[in-house]
């Protein structure tokens, strides 16, 4: 029913495709106009909306390293760095 469109960014002008599943899903959310913008303008948007985050330093509890996180926590029990994080992600898949 629906076929791939490809529409112009009225942001930065370059092509981008407004596939056939996003076109169903708009119109079961019952949105009547194509978007504008493409994917890299629109989160662009969303982001400049937002009050960046402050982030606090922790200690890492595996490797002893800086860890950054979004929150001051009490309990720093299981608070992991970026590559532990990382490193243990891929032992779990």
């Amino acid at each position: 029913m629906y076929e791939d469109k490809t529409l112009i960014c009225k942001e930065c002008g370059n092509e981008f495709v407004f596939t056939a599943g996003e076109q169903e899903f708009y119109a079961e959310k019952g949105f009547e106009n194509e978007p504008q913008r493409c994917k890299a303008c629109r989160d662009a948007r969303k982001a400049a909306g937002r009050a960046p985050r402050e982030m606090f330093e922790t200690t890492c509890s595996q490797c002893g390293g800086v860890a950054r996180v979004p929150a001051s926590l009490r309990n720093k029990e299981n608070i992991l760095c970026s590559e532990c994080f990382a490193k243990q992600k891929e032992a779990e898949a």
